[in-house]
């Protein structure tokens, strides 16, 4: 059953038990939280204990959920962006009944192996939507949950997608600038779906937040074109009129919830001494005094958690109307396989064509043009493949023709223009990837994945497809400069574990680079793409995806017994071929390998890289307009590597390919004076 205040003409009596229930419920959860971060002797009590009523309220009479199937598609999704306070999830989830998240995972918080480690990891089969802790983060997620329902609401219709996001965030996730991003578009997007609820306890580790905030919440968030409302988050009655007054906004809502940090605390309550520490055993007992809670640590009575185990099943009766409903749609088929993820077959006869043409037609394009090429393919057979930049669309070649962009009100289409919103765009990606039913792709030059660097990092941690499409990825872009010259970033991506990067010499390897960024469901991928024009340079038969092995022999030596082998990637792999030519008339046999993704290369058996790489008496070179670090576990100690050591210029790209030495000559010089 769902928990319903009375009217207020109803009898007080039975008002005054419902509000005792609710306050005991409530209660609970500060009680295991102050618990377990006490036994942990690390963790943050003040947020859960503050935020437990307005937590409560919406756990019992809003939150549509139901813990014995917490993946059913069309519930209600709560993100905790709030990450530090991760025992006030723990104990609901806990309470409600998930299975996952026991008691003795409660006490085992923040311990190795434990479910209940320090800030919520993604594990949405406990109830766990997203991994939060890195402030702003959450909000952001949870802005790309709302638009992924949006996007599907507007494809299967709210007979199969009829539901909201509820966020509970902290004032350091509004001080972050990505919550402006992100919060930005939400409202210009209209995503009336999404409900923050907004912890403002006026605190934060450094003491009172008026050291370093002073914001006008309400005004900046009107000026984003959300619903916004004030009340007291201890008001249970207040809390319950806001959230349903939001549900009828027809725009996103924040709701800021006045509250008293570490509240019951007798002298630690309001104050940072209950942030980010344990309150300590006498200020614990002070804290069950004050909440009329005098229960052993770890205790919960058993019609306390009686009523939380009744509000876990409140929404059992819609899963099953949702469940039959399903059965009889005539989308079943579509929206089962979408929600499923899986896209190979439908994506390898479309880039099969292309890649054949390819090697027919040996177009000399450059590698972002060939991605757009990909995706006016794969798009139109993809209808959930859903697209977008950072205002740089004509340059990043990511919208294709045919399908419309998506609109405030109007979610039907397949992109979306995030503007120059670089960080938001990644994290509203990693949002709309957790929720399902949708792959998502962005793009921005590769200079930038500096400022999407927080969110691709959890892209990875959370095992999220997210496709990255990084353009104008060298010097090789010219003019702009070394502000917008990625140098040390290939090798800076190179070392997120589980992120494949992913940098195509040609349009057939293009092809195969988004195959394997769409194939891969449980790692994230960036697609590092040229602004220059490269010839095709693959000429072997295009059914196998060579670049699905992370490197290949692309171009044997004459005399199948090699001295030297030159490694590359991307646009550098032209000059590798130019330089072996050179190499070769000096009867120098040489053998060219095209590395498009160093993790998948890693990846092979020790036969496989011997087979490709030779033995180590062979020279070895790499050749990428990039700084040297990451290939230096393929070149060895004594390798040489032709590439950046500094920043770039503003030139023409031939002049800076000439004056930083990238050139075949070079190469081949090098390679001779080694010799």
């Amino acid at each position: 059953m769902k928990f319903k205040f009375k009217p207020a003409h109803a009898d007080e009596t039975a008002t005054s038990a419902q509000e005792l229930d609710l306050a005991q419920m409530a209660n609970a959860v500060r009680a295991l939280s102050m618990d377990a971060v006490e036994k942990a002797k690390s963790g943050h009590p003040g947020m859960p204990m503050g935020m437990a009523d307005v937590a409560t309220v919406l756990f019992t009479k809003f939150l549509k959920f139901n813990p014995e199937n917490p993946t059913w598609a069309d519930r209600d999704r709560f993100i905790l962006s709030a990450g530090h306070g991760s025992m006030l999830l723990y104990s609901l989830l806990w309470l409600t009944g998930y299975n996952k998240i026991t008691l003795d995972e409660i006490k085992n918080f923040r311990q190795l192996h434990s479910l209940t480690p320090g800030h919520p990891e993604v594990m949405q089969d406990a109830g766990i939507e997203t991994t939060t802790g890195p402030l702003g983060q959450g909000i952001s997620n949870a802005v790309g949950f709302a638009l992924a329902e949006r996007l599907l609401n507007a494809r299967f219709g709210s007979d199969l997608v009829d539901h909201r996001t509820y966020v509970i965030a902290s004032d350091g996730d509004l001080m972050e600038g990505i919550s402006h991003e992100s919060c930005a578009l939400a409202g210009h997007l209209k995503l009336s779906r999404l409900i923050v609820l907004y912890d403002d306890n006026g605190i934060c580790i450094d003491g009172p937040t008026s050291l370093s905030y002073s914001d006008d919440v309400k005004l900046r968030f009107e000026a984003y074109g959300w619903d916004v409302q004030t009340v007291d988050g201890h008001d249970m009655g207040a809390v319950e009129k806001a959230i349903a007054r939001a549900q009828l906004a027809d725009k996103p809502s924040i709701i800021c919830c006045k509250t008293t940090i570490g509240y019951g605390a007798p002298t630690k309550a309001g104050t940072a001494g209950s942030h980010g520490s344990p309150l300590g055993d006498e200020e614990i007992k002070g804290a069950r005094e004050k909440l009329s809670w005098p229960h052993e640590p770890f205790f919960i009575p058993t019609e306390v958690l009686l009523m939380w185990r009744q509000a876990g099943q409140h929404s059992v009766k819609e899963m099953e109307d949702w469940l039959a409903r399903l059965d009889q749609n005539r989308y079943k088929a579509d929206f089962l396989k979408v929600m499923a993820g899986d896209v190979s077959v439908d994506i390898q006869a479309p880039l099969q064509q292309l890649k054949d043409k390819y090697l027919k037609d040996r177009p000399k394009l450059a590698t972002r043009q060939t991605s757009g090429e990909v995706l006016e393919k794969i798009v139109p057979v993809l209808p959930h493949l859903i697209g977008g930049s950072s205002d740089l669309t004509p340059s990043n070649n990511t919208q294709v023709k045919g399908p419309s962009a998506v609109s405030a009100g109007k979610y039907e289409g397949q992109y979306i223009h995030y503007g120059v919103r670089e960080h938001g765009m990644a994290a509203m990606m990693n949002g709309m990837a957790l929720h399902g039913g949708v792959i998502p792709y962005g793009g921005t030059f590769m200079q930038f994945t500096d400022y999407c660097r927080p969110a691709i990092r959890l892209s990875a941690l959370m095992k999220q497809r997210v496709v990255y499409v990084m353009t104008h990825d060298s010097i090789g872009l010219g003019e702009d400069g070394p502000t917008h010259q990625p140098v040390e970033h290939l090798a800076a991506l190179r070392v997120i574990p589980n992120l494949l990067t992913l940098r195509p010499a040609d349009g057939v390897e293009t092809a195969e680079c988004w195959e394997i960024a769409l194939t891969q469901k449980t790692r994230p991928a960036v697609l590092a793409l040229t602004r220059q024009g490269l010839p095709t340079v693959r000429t072997d038969d295009a059914k196998d995806n060579y670049s699905a092995k992370g490197a290949y022999i692309l171009k044997e030596a004459s005399s199948g017994q090699p001295k030297v082998v030159i490694m590359a990637s991307g646009s550098e792999v032209e000059i590798a071929l130019g330089a072996r030519d050179l190499l070769e008339d000096a009867k120098i046999p040489t053998r060219v390998v095209s590395m498009p993704s160093m993790e998948l290369f890693a990846e092979q058996d020790a036969d496989y890289q011997s087979r490709v790489l030779g033995d180590r008496g062979l020279v070895r070179v790499a050749v990428e307009a990039a700084v040297r670090q990451s290939w230096d576990r393929w070149l060895g100690f004594d390798g040489l590597f032709i590439g950046m050591k500094s920043f770039g210029e503003s030139a023409p790209i031939k002049d800076l390919y000439h004056h930083f030495g990238i050139t075949k000559e070079a190469v081949a010089e090098a390679v001779k004076a080694k010799l």
